[in-house]
């Protein structure tokens, strides 16, 4: 009977667990939101919907061009 109160605790705090694991860029949020609105229990569902959400940053600025060469012999330079 002892454990029952870890196991539940544990179980509360599977979002925040997750997160973590995850290594998710807004583990702190998540961590805010399973403390405080875990018990309502919409605010757990959230939590676990947001830890299992995208763990990537989007891309800063447009990629990098890849630098085009001209054609082999075609350097636009003349010779005389």
């Amino acid at each position: 009977m002892e454990n029952t109160g870890w196991i539940l605790l544990a179980a509360y705090f599977i979002p925040a667990i997750i997160a973590i694991l995850r290594r998710h860029q807004q583990v702190g949020p998540i961590v805010v939101v399973n403390l405080l609105l875990g018990w309502t229990f919409i605010g757990w569902i959230v939590a676990l919907a947001w830890c299992f959400s995208n763990v990537t940053k989007p891309p800063v600025g447009p990629p990098n061009p890849q630098r085009q060469l001209p054609p082999s012999g075609l350097t636009g330079q003349t010779f005389r």
